[in-house]
């Protein structure tokens, strides 16, 4: 297969300005030159290229939108490109650099002291060190309000038990964001790697997002002192917020993968000849089904461009995340499936990708709020009728 060169149905490029069109250019090439070589055997191995990590920190991917603490300082819209680049390569390098950038960073630029974040935003925009995000519990994912993991106020420190789980990053992390419940409230804390009660150990056997390592934390009578409370992370609606902005990276990583799965398929179907010597491209039906892709994907750039400008104008309500993430996703994942169909039993073969961006994608339509989720938070909004219940 030729390299990639992207999907532009729609002209959409003339509605980037030239500044993104380059951040663009450099995500994609460091894609091409160091992602797309080593991600099949990664994916094989079931293990993540953290080889990559600080390449990633030197190109400024880390907080990407973030400002200040050596954070790039970039528009959400150049951010949103970047992580479309990514996921074209796997969903778990983009998975990797979302939850370090909107989960670890921004949580301690938003709601951390002057001192957490002057020590801990430099080393994660470099790389230097490895954030995760401890929110879900083995009890409680879509009803994040359940948490069982308590914070015990003791002699000015806090004493954390309790257990999160599905946590990317989480035994490779130098510091874990982590809530739980403290004097009546969800608070937010920073666990710093080898602290005494906090351990974490990997999850094994996944078939989806195996160049991603996922973990689950356990926090037993783990002490945490007062200086690494988050003293701007009360109420569980703080949390929230940290997973409207992964979420919104994940709305623009799932185009990548969907274009990848789309070029993939629209290439072979030039190749590939059936019946009379005729590339298979020239029937019909499969005609039909890249025609279904390439109106999703364009729908789906230009629901993200509108979303990433009114973000950068500060006005993207969390509900017009929510219908970002899920209809991307959604689309993404068919787009899979039907590349999966044309590619016929090469489709199965990790010499191409699609099997693999389809068996993450399923994974990544469930993480970050479910589709059903998605679909009663977009519900409330339009109704002002919450139905969680």
């Amino acid at each position: 297969m030729a390299g990639f060169r992207g999907v532009d149905y729609m002209m959409i490029d003339s509605l980037f300005s030239e500044e993104e069109l380059m951040v663009r250019q450099t995500a994609r090439a460091f894609v091409e030159d160091n992602v797309v070589p080593v991600i099949r055997g990664c994916y094989r191995d079931g293990v993540f290229p953290s080889h990559l990590i600080r390449q990633m920190g030197e190109l400024g991917f880390f907080g990407a939108n973030l400002e200040g603490y050596g954070c790039a300082g970039m528009s959400n819209v150049e951010y949103g490109l970047i992580m479309q680049e990514l996921e074209r390569g796997d969903s778990g390098v983009r998975s990797f650099v979302s939850v370090q950038g909107a989960l670890v960073m921004y949580p301690i630029l938003t709601y951390g002291s002057e001192e957490q974040k002057q020590r801990w935003l430099p080393k994660l925009a470099s790389g230097e060190a490895i954030g995760c995000f401890g929110l879900t519990e083995p009890g409680f994912g879509s009803n994040p309000g359940g948490m069982l993991t308590t914070a015990r106020s003791d002699g000015g420190d806090w004493v954390l038990n309790g257990e999160k789980t599905w946590i990317t990053n989480g035994s490779a992390a130098d510091l874990a964001v982590v809530f739980a419940r403290g004097d009546g409230r969800v608070r937010g804390f920073l666990v710093e790697k080898g602290t005494k009660g906090y351990s974490s150990s990997d999850i094994h056997g996944k078939l989806s997002m195996r160049a991603s390592v996922t973990s689950s934390l356990s926090f037993q009578d783990c002490r945490v002192p007062a200086e690494n409370a988050l003293p701007g992370a009360v109420g569980l609606k703080t949390a929230l917020s940290c997973l409207t902005q992964a979420r919104y990276g994940i709305g623009w990583g799932a185009i990548g993968a969907a274009m990848d799965c789309y070029e993939t398929a629209r290439q072979y179907a030039l190749v590939r000849k059936q019946f009379n010597d005729r590339p298979i491209a020239s029937h019909q039906l499969v005609q039909e089904k890249l025609a279904w892709m390439i109106t999703e994907i364009t729908k789906a750039q230009l629901l993200a461009v509108q979303v990433g400008r009114i973000k950068d104008g500060q006005r993207a309500e969390a509900a017009h995340i929510s219908m970002l993430k899920r209809n991307n996703v959604a689309i993404a994942l068919e787009c899979a499936r039907l590349s999966r169909d044309l590619l016929g039993a090469n489709g199965i073969m990790d010499e191409y990708p699609v099997m693999r961006h389809l068996a993450n994608l399923e994974t990544v339509k469930t993480y970050e709020g479910t589709d059903h989720i998605h679909a009663l938070i977009i519900g409330e909004r339009v109704t002002g009728i919450p139905a969680y219940c």
